[in-house]
């Protein structure tokens, strides 16, 4: 039976036979986001508990629906928190409700910001809508992450190289590659829509839609950080 020997690992702080670099490469890359969320809270409010559940159910059904209109400009659609609680008299004896209040919140993710400021200005005109947005971000899966993860390597490869150039050598292998972090993708650049102006009377009829809000994208930041480590051709120092 033949045995095959095991290559004795590089050690970790190098040898004069075969010198180790360590350098670090980082990439900050500044890009345009690719989605979009808002938060929708949907209100009621009544004396009876049934009748504001009634018109919570109502309200929600219609937002569903003008929101599902814009079709594919909406990536994702999701139902948060449901909540219908009383609200007890502040006078006199015993456990008397004075009205009952319900919510409803919806977050609703874009990737067409001309539609987005559209939906917003739609939502914030309907009675006992708030609207907080736009939060603007990069998908998970954004080629952008990669592009900076590639930028950060090779940065740190001519880094390693500048170094050998400098002992007049040049470098062998590879040893080592870190992740030292990724961070970016996601800025929160945000704004109420409706709030305590939105808990209002029904606008006259006939009364015209309002303009669409022009929304401005908030760049996105994007950094990786890399450590690298590479063996050096013995390099001649006489």
């Amino acid at each position: 039976m033949t045995e095959t020997a095991t290559p004795a690992p590089h050690p970790s702080h190098g040898t004069p036979t075969a010198p180790r670099v360590t350098v670090r490469g980082e990439a900050h890359l500044e890009v345009d986001p690719e989605i979009a969320r808002i938060a929708v809270t949907l209100t009621a409010r009544n004396t009876d508990r049934r009748t504001t559940l009634d018109d919570l159910t109502r309200r929600n059904t219609a937002t569903l629906d003008l929101i599902k209109g814009y079709g594919d400009a909406v990536e994702k659609l999701e139902t948060g928190t449901l909540t219908v609680r009383p609200e007890l008299a502040r006078h006199g004896r015993g456990e008397r409700i004075r009205a009952y209040h319900g919510s409803i919140q919806l977050t609703a993710t874009l990737n067409d910001f001309t539609t987005l400021g559209e939906l917003v200005t739609r939502l914030a005109d309907n009675d006992l809508t708030r609207v907080d947005g736009p939060w603007w971000a990069l998908r998970p899966t954004s080629p952008h992450h990669a592009a900076a993860r590639r930028q950060a390597v090779q940065e740190a490869l001519q880094r390693a190289r500048e170094y050998a150039e400098a002992l007049d050598t040049r470098i062998g292998a590879l040893l080592e590659l870190s992740d030292t972090g990724s961070v970016g993708g996601a800025t929160f650049a945000t704004a109420t829509y409706g709030g305590a102006g939105a808990f209002r009377s029904a606008r006259a009829e006939g009364a015209a839609e309002a303009a669409p809000i022009d929304l401005e994208p908030v760049r996105q930041n994007v950094d990786a950080q890399v450590e690298a480590a590479f063996t050096l051709i013995p390099p001649n120092l006489g």
